[in-house]
């Protein structure tokens, strides 16, 4: 599939990703069946979809305090509906995008659902883990099956959740291993690791405990709220613990200043922060000089990654918003709708594009390509992360989007043998 601009889009990225409800001229309830009915094609469909159109949502965050990947991952599900559309769409109808900004905030996003969930047939990106459990009983209620931009294995025990890539857990997981193979970290060492409360840093500190058990292991927590800024305290205990190395399940201002804090105490140890912790603005920060130590393991690889889709999604996200930061959430947000193709076109072939028969669709894939932005997935065994595999990159500001890739889909053996909180069997 050819990547291509769609006609009349502006040039800056704040017109393209307004954080209002936008994109969806035909996505208005009045276009929406209130009940299952036979569309265009003999399809039966319910709410979200006309005989000429599918619209998804988008409840992103361009305001808070991940707004340069939100808007990254806004971006790059635009592209794919852009793609899509250009394409001929799915199932003979166009792909409409509602987009909607929380911030960050579950308050807000409690708020903006019952607007946007009339409109659409699921959601194509749910960002942030406070979020997603705010809404989690909403999305069952209403069937609406969505696409976390949010990886914690927690929230695998919800069926109307489509993970796309890995969990936190398993990212800090194959991150350790990948470190240890590096000859970074040795077998008995002791490890900090400063996380956010919640499901986000928790998550991620589960996956530092089982490694660590794993090769005799000490780990050092520390736990923060996303409010904190300064972490010098933190790391000078950690210090004091004799750590040898860090992992951070944080924010991009956060790892700023626990990287600064370990070139300042003289630590300089090596530190692992999983896919949310790193933004290249941070390259532009007084904490720049420090960024050196970091490895960043994701699901999806980074923006400056030569694999061939990333490659073109790269080249088309900078034709499309000039002068917008570079960051790996464009290569999040076109696989996010990537895999919703794959279910919507399963769903149009069953002849069943409702909620309900977007589930059905969903559990009998088990071979998902996604072109490498992530590894294959399947959504066949309950309570499973889809894929076990990460990208790992490491800070280099010569690259563009501030990392290089060291190490393509690397799952380490602890990550093949880790079993995930809900998983079954």
């Amino acid at each position: 599939m050819i990547l291509r601009r769609r006609a009349g889009r502006s040039a800056t990225l704040a017109a393209a990703l307004a954080s209002t409800l936008v994109l969806a001229a035909c996505g208005s309830t009045a276009d929406t069946p209130a009940d299952t009915a036979a569309g265009a094609g003999g399809v039966k469909t319910d709410k979200g979809v006309t005989d000429t159109t599918i619209t998804l949502g988008i409840m992103g965050d361009t305001s808070g305090v991940f707004k340069n990947l939100g808007a990254a991952i806004n971006a790059g599900n635009q592209l794919w509906a852009d793609d899509v559309n250009a394409a001929g769409g799915i199932c003979d109808r166009t792909i409409q995008l509602e987009v909607v900004d929380h911030g960050y905030k579950a308050d807000t996003a409690k708020t903006l659902y019952p607007q946007l969930e009339p409109k659409i047939l699921g959601i194509v990106q749910l960002l942030g883990s406070p979020v997603l459990a705010a809404l989690k009983q909403n999305l069952i209620d209403d069937n609406v099956t969505a696409a976390p931009a949010s990886w914690s294995s927690e929230i695998l025990n919800n069926p109307n959740i489509m993970m796309i890539g890995t969990t936190y857990d398993l990212e800090v997981i194959n991150g350790l291993a990948y470190l240890q193979q590096e000859g970074l970290l040795a077998d008995g060492a002791t490890i900090g690791h400063i996380y956010i409360d919640g499901e986000y840093g928790g998550n991620g500190l589960k996956g530092s405990k089982y490694y660590a058990d794993k090769h005799g292991m000490t780990v050092k927590e520390a736990k923060i709220t996303s409010t904190d800024t300064d972490l010098t305290n933190i790391v000078t205990g950690l210090r004091g613990d004799g750590v040898t190395a860090i992992v951070l399940t944080t924010t991009p201002g956060q790892t700023a200043s626990a990287l600064a804090a370990n070139q300042a105490l003289g630590l300089n140890v090596p530190v692992l922060g999983n896919n949310p912790t790193f933004d290249p603005a941070l390259l532009q920060s007084p904490a720049a000089g420090a960024l050196g130590n970091l490895y960043v393991a994701a699901s999806s690889p980074p923006f400056s990654s030569q694999t061939p889709k990333a490659a073109a999604v790269a080249k088309a996200y900078k034709e499309a918003y000039p002068g917008a930061p570079l960051n790996a959430g464009t290569n999040v947000g076109y696989v996010e709708g990537l895999v919703w193709q794959n279910v919507l076109t399963k769903a149009c072939e069953n002849g069943d594009m409702t909620r309900a028969g977007i589930q059905t669709a969903l559990t009998s894939l088990t071979a998902v390509d996604t072109e490498d932005l992530v590894g294959e997935l399947d959504y066949s065994s309950p309570g499973a992360p889809p894929t076990r595999g990460v990208y790992i990159a490491k800070v280099d500001p010569a690259a563009e989007g501030g990392v290089t890739e060291v190490a393509t889909v690397f799952t380490a053996p602890e990550a093949e043998s880790y079993k995930a909180p809900f998983q079954e069997g």
